[in-house]
């Protein structure tokens, strides 16, 4: 064993913003809700979770915006409008990174769903 820990990167679509995390990911998973549809205009969110120690922003900023104010902050690049983090408060133990914002998206493959009560009746996620 190496002793190696997983390093997984990121960033927004213009490379304004770079993150990288460190470590195995708390969770992958789809996101159901009506938010998170609103917030990336796509009909389901996939998340990747990580403890807000576990990552690093190396380029730029996340901008922050408070969705659900008290319960749920969301972060994008301010440049060029990249959805990126979904946080929930007051907290602030977990950082959710949308995972197509990782360079090696396709090894995050997600195993749980939430919100599937709000899932769109047309979508299919592999499960059904």
């Amino acid at each position: 064993m190496s002793g190696r820990t997983e390093e997984f990167e990121g960033g927004c679509l213009c490379g304004a913003v770079r993150f990288i995390a460190h470590g195995t990911p708390k969770g992958v998973y789809w996101c159901h809700c009506q938010s998170c549809r609103k917030h990336t205009g796509a009909p389901v969110s996939v998340f990747v979770a990580f403890d807000r120690e576990a990552y690093t922003v190396t380029r730029g900023e996340i901008a922050k915006f408070d969705s659900t104010p008290g319960k749920t902050r969301r972060g994008f690049c301010a440049t060029c409008g990249t959805t990126l983090t979904c946080e929930s408060l007051p907290s602030l133990a977990l950082t959710h990174f949308h995972v197509g914002a990782f360079d090696r998206a396709a090894q995050l493959a997600p195993t749980k769903q939430y919100f599937v009560e709000e899932r769109l009746p047309w979508l299919h996620t592999g499960d059904s």
